[in-house]
Formats: structure tokens, sequence, C-alpha cells
């Protein structure tokens, strides 16, 4: 991430989503509880990867969380279980290899400068994840959301679901899943639906081809 976002992180994230701090919360909690928390074992060891104001990474069950994140006000907002990485990603994580049993990303891959930095990154994730342990890898895809894509001073790096699982292949991971829409594009300055919409959307893969602009890709380590 360019040296000009690292300074400005945590005010980029204050504006964009402090209002809505609440709302995403309550979203995530039902996100966690009704499609992500399958693919988390209870007694294993997950990281989130971005993990920002810790809205996955606080409330998914697991036997050991970590969070990494650049924004250094990430480590008040995680609960106290959580150990928190400061650190770019794409730089070596102080973990040992076959480590983790999953590690999550949403909405963080689009913010990396360039691939080769994104593929460093993925480098380490592979390294760090146990033989089976999974990527579950969401974000904006630019195949339909056009130019919206960069409606976000932080956005650098466009991806589609086939381009992050080329890359993917090409580091030695197997896909497991790969959906070119998953959830809508984003929360940030949008209607706060009731909760009990997102549950049902979760549930209605064909509203996923209608509404969703993200793709959901989860790959595992052979």
């Amino acid at each position: 991430m360019a040296d000009l976002i690292k300074n400005e992180l945590e005010e980029v994230y204050s504006r964009r989503f402090d209002a809505m701090r609440a709302y995403r919360f309550k979203v995530w909690r039902v996100l966690v509880e009704k499609f992500f928390q399958k693919y988390i074992p209870a007694a294993g060891t997950v990281l989130d990867l971005g993990c920002g104001y810790g809205e996955f990474i606080n409330q998914v069950g697991a036997g050991k969380r970590y969070g990494m994140d650049l924004n250094p006000r990430t480590r008040e907002l995680l609960d106290k279980s959580v150990t928190f990485l400061h650190q770019d990603c794409s730089a070596h994580w102080p973990l040992e290899e076959g480590t983790l049993d999953a590690v999550f990303t949403s909405n963080f891959f689009e913010h990396l400068p360039d691939k080769a930095a994104l593929g460093r990154t993925l480098g380490e994730i592979f390294r760090c994840l146990k033989p089976g342990g999974r990527l579950i890898a969401m974000g904006p895809n630019i195949k339909f959301t056009g130019g919206r894509y960069w409606d976000f001073w932080d956005h650098y790096l466009p991806l589609t679901e086939t381009s992050l699982c080329e890359g993917l292949a090409l580091r030695g991971f197997k896909i497991a899943e790969c959906h070119d829409r998953f959830l809508p594009y984003t929360m940030a300055g949008g209607p706060q639906y009731p909760t009990q919409f997102v549950s049902l959307y979760l549930r209605l893969p064909l509203l996923w081809k209608i509404r969703g602009e993200q793709f959901l890709v989860i790959a595992s380590k052979p």
C-alpha cells in the first residue's frame, strides 16, 4: 500500500465507517453465524487479513484468533483474546509454517498496490496454512462494479474471481469454491436493511446472481 495511504489509514476508515459501526457489526454477526463459521474449525486457528474494525474476527468462533492490519487504531477495537499483527501483509509474517487452519479476508486485496504485493501475500498465506487449511477471500469484482470500483480513494488493484483463482493456482492452492457474485458491493454509506434480510439473502443464491457484485473464492493448501 502506498505510503500516502499508510499515513491516512486511520482518517480514511474513520470517515468511511464510524457512522455505521454498530450496523456493520450486526450484519457481520449474521454473515459469520449463518455462512462463514462453517469454514472455521471451532478449535482451530484463524487469521483475519485486513481485519479493520474487527467485525469478523471478534465474532468468529475459533481456538486462537489473529488479526492483521496496518491501521494503528485496529488494536483498540479488537477483542482482548485476538492477537494483533500490525504489519504490511506482503512482508514476512511472524508465524511458523503450517500454523493456521484458515485465513479470512474481505474487501482487502484491492487495497494492495500491485500484483507483486498480492503475490507475496498469497505466498505467506500458503506458507502459514496447515495442509488442508483454507483461504476464504471476498472482494469487489470489477466485472460487475465497473467504474464504481474506483469510488474509494484507497482502491489500487482491480480483480475478478478468475484472476484471483489463477494467481492462487500459480502458488499451489487448490480452488474449492469460486463464486463470481456473492454479496452486494459495499455498506459504506448505503441503506441499513434489517439484518433478517441478510439472513434471507444468504439462503437464496439466486439473489446473489441479481445483487452480488463481490466474488467469493475459497481455496485450500493441498
